[in-house]
């Protein structure tokens, strides 16, 4: 089946929801290019998000998030992975929405730990207590990832291809978004 993808989609929520390789899976899918605006961060910056981090602060850090977002809304519609705290800014809130179409990938916070609990390349979470330092988050930031256009669960058993199917039908009830073509 073909698809015409009319706007970017934007995968919003926290980290360990599977942003990346779920977006990665619906690019493939839709034969569209797939975009990280981490990574796109970190091409422009020549510096790697923890050392951004470290270097420049978080303010720096979420200023060329930002701009970086609103570069990626404007090229070629595709699937867009976003850091998990980019959609508590109003600015990217408003520029994925009036551009794009946000998709919250909505995990659990057990599951959210058992991805991101042995994982190094997170710089929120180097503190004396992570566990409390993502519930911290994910009780911060669930009510905004709220506000997205578009919800769809990650749940434990389902592989990153069935996420993806997830993410298309919930697509396809958004005729300005998504059609079969």
């Amino acid at each position: 089946m073909g698809w015409k993808l009319k706007k970017t989609v934007v995968l919003v929520g926290m980290m360990g929801a599977g942003k990346t390789a779920v977006g990665k899976a619906l690019a493939a899918r839709l034969h569209v290019p797939f975009l990280d605006s981490d990574a796109e961060i970190e091409k422009a910056a020549a510096r790697s998000i923890p050392e951004i981090f470290a270097r420049d602060g978080e303010t720096f850090f979420r200023l060329k998030e930002s701009q970086v977002i609103e570069r990626l809304l404007d090229g070629n519609h595709g699937i867009l992975s976003t850091g998990g705290g980019a959609w508590m800014s109003e600015r990217n809130r408003d520029a994925i929405s009036g551009r794009g179409v946000a998709v919250w990938l909505d995990a659990d916070l057990p599951l959210l730990w058992q991805r991101v609990r042995h994982k190094d390349s997170r710089p929120l979470l180097r503190t004396p207590d992570p566990l409390g330092t993502l519930r911290d988050l994910f009780e911060a930031r669930v009510p905004v990832y709220a506000l997205a256009d578009l919800r769809v669960k990650v749940k434990p058993r389902y592989t990153i291809d069935q996420t993806a199917d997830q993410v298309v039908q919930a697509l396809l009830t958004r005729p300005d978004v998504l059609e079969a073509a």
